[in-house]
């Protein structure tokens, strides 16, 4: 039977990795994730974990020291945000290069600058080709559910990569919702012990980790870190299966809502899908047939299965927390409609960037967004595909 408990994202987060019992978590305090190390920490003190806690001088030597326990052997966790995953960025590179399985819990904060600690998905989209398998989550009960399904999808043998499971910053990070925690036994059980192959204290099988990896090899190696994103894509549906059966609780690579007859959709990822999912209830009871897609699994993008769950489509809408400054619209907006193009199918999208720095995004500006949406399946043109969405200049005019 399952724990009915009252926890926010970050209690959440904390507690998964409390039940998981890794043998090394190495962190930096960083808002708004400082709290889950600092839970963390508290079963650390009072005896709930055995694991190694490691307080660093920064988030670059938090990375270093989850980098150095997992090739030792060990299982390794931490947490950060936004400047702190910054300030990893080169160990990020270095622990997916090296194949090793940590487990990052990201709560997403705007980078800086200028300074900003509230919510938007800047910082995972800085690292979205780092290598690393990436998980989002709409509310706390994902965050959770995401994190004690982690460890099982980046440890798997055709798999070997680092996993990050991201949650939205203030907005779920330290909201309190009901949830529904699995009893300990049961984690441990589901999570199952690391045992890799190759590790550096194995004394039967000396191996040195991180050499120079010269032209003869550095292409292959990258291309065997491809072939491991794209294996993990099934690992994670067989362990969503698992997890299903143990928690009644069923995850995909993404969430289709009201989309069997929907003529137009939104496209997102994290908290703003719950604002969305009301949006389209509200505008269901009006006859108006209206959908959502709600992207679970970000890395390894989910080309195929994205393209033929849009293809019956009027019109979409592609909303994207983070702007890549390219002139070509945001992130999310490009896979996605790269995944439309190369598998042959052309519906209508536009793009709209929205929620920087953690400004609010209402229900009435999702409904503006279904209305544009009309609009263009009415014509079947897209006069602007890349927009803002409640941008203070353009609610004034």
């Amino acid at each position: 039977m399952s724990i009915r408990e009252r926890l926010s994202g970050n209690e959440a987060a904390a507690t998964a990795m409390r039940q998981i019992n890794p043998d090394v978590v190495a962190a930096f305090p960083i808002t708004p994730s400082t709290e889950i190390p600092q839970y963390f920490s508290t079963f650390v003190a009072n005896g709930a974990v055995d694991t190694e806690f490691v307080a660093v001088e920064s988030e670059h030597s938090a990375m270093s020291a989850c980098i150095g326990a997992e090739a030792a052997g060990a299982r390794a966790m931490t947490a950060t945000s936004a400047n702190g995953l910054s300030l990893m960025w080169e160990m990020i590179y270095i622990a997916s290069s090296l194949r090793l399985p940590i487990v990052l819990s990201l709560v997403n904060r705007a980078v800086s600058g200028p300074l900003n600690i509230h919510n938007d998905h800047s910082d995972a989209m800085g690292v979205r080709d780092a290598g690393w398998i990436m998980l989002f989550s709409e509310n706390n009960q994902e965050a959770y559910d995401n994190t004690l399904m982690a460890h099982r999808i980046a440890e798997n043998e055709n798999v070997m990569l680092p996993l990050m499971v991201c949650q939205d910053g203030f907005i779920t990070s330290h909201s309190i919702e009901n949830i529904e925690l699995v009893e300990d036994e049961k984690v441990k059980e589901f999570v199952g012990e690391y045992h890799p192959k190759h590790y550096l204290l194995n004394q039967d099988e000396p191996i040195a980790v991180g050499p120079l990896d010269v032209q003869s090899y550095l292409f292959e190696h990258k291309a065997q870190q491809a072939e491991a994103m794209k294996n993990a894509k099934q690992v994670i549906l067989d362990v969503a299966k698992d997890f299903e059966k143990m928690t009644g609780r069923k995850y995909g690579l993404f969430e289709e809502y009201k989309m069997e007859d929907a003529e137009v959709a939104i496209v997102c990822m994290n908290s703003t899908a719950g604002t969305t999912k009301a949006v389209v209830n509200k505008l269901r009871e009006k006859g108006q047939k209206v959908g959502l897609l709600k992207l679970r699994v970000f890395r390894p993008f989910p080309v195929d299965e994205i393209a033929e769950t849009l293809s019956h489509l009027k019109a979409v809408a592609i909303l994207d927390k983070a702007d890549s400054l390219n002139a070509a619209g945001g992130a999310l907006f490009e896979d996605v409609t790269s995944a439309m193009y190369v598998n042959n199918k052309h519906v209508p999208a536009v793009n709209y960037v929205y929620g920087i720095g953690g400004r609010d995004t209402r229900e009435d500006e999702i409904e503006k967004v279904y209305n544009d949406l009309f609009e263009i399946e009415k014509t079947g043109e897209v006069k602007n595909p890349y927009r803002y969405l409640g941008l203070r200049k353009e609610a004034e005019e």
